[in-house]
Order: structure tokens, then sequence, then C-alpha cells
């Protein structure tokens, strides 16, 4: 492979680089230097003052579900490209169909799984 087959991509990153540099250039030479104080740096929430813990702990439900729901919503990814690169053997049949069934089985298996032994419910 020549440097020439590669000189779109780098010609890509360079301008990349080129624009974020320079973004953040014009940025510090021209933006507002604000002198600050403590009230002025502050968060402010629609009038009410803040207070508590700056880290609020969360349920382990809450984990829970965010795993499940990246765990099914994997099967988007596989699928989707399964499904147009099968798209013309649709002639053939059974025998495209079979392993997208058996993964969407495998799926639907563990959902039920995960419906017995209560991982979905919120009023535990």
């Amino acid at each position: 492979m020549e440097l020439a087959e590669f000189a779109p991509v780098l010609l890509q990153i360079g301008i990349a680089v080129t624009i974020a540099v320079g973004i953040i250039a014009v940025s510090h030479i021209f933006g507002q230097r604000a002198r600050g104080s403590a009230i002025k740096d502050s968060a402010y929430e629609c009038g009410v003052p803040t207070g508590g813990a700056v880290q609020t702990r969360f349920s382990v439900k809450f984990y829970l579900t965010a795993m499940l729901f990246i765990l099914f919503d994997i099967e988007v990814v596989f699928l989707l490209p399964w499904t147009v690169i099968f798209r013309e053997f649709l002639s053939i049949g059974v025998p495209v169909l079979l392993p997208g069934l058996f993964f969407i089985g495998l799926l639907v298996v563990g959902l039920v799984y995960e419906l017995r032994k209560g991982a979905l419910d919120w009023e535990k």
C-alpha cells in the first residue's frame, strides 16, 4: 500500500485536528475572563438553594435495569446487519432463518429467566 492511498484519511485527520486546536485557541484568545466569586460560581437551580450530598446514592435496581437494557439492546446490533445481509437470500427460506430464530429464542429464554428471578420488579 502506498502513502497516496492514505492521503484522504490523513487529510481528514489533519483538518479535524486543525479545527479542534483552532477553536480552542480562538476561545482562549478572545474569550471573556470573568472575575468570579463564591456566589457567582455556585450552581443555580431555578431559585432552589443547593444542598445535600453532591453524589447521591442510587439503588442497585437502577444499575440492574440499565445492564438488562444494554444486554437486550445489543440484540439489535446483531440482528440488524444480519437481516440486511440475508435479505437477498429470502428465496432460500428456512435454512437462513433458523440461526436468527435460535438467537431470538435464546434472548426470550433469558428474558423469561430474568422475569422469574424478579430482576424487573421495582417493588422489592
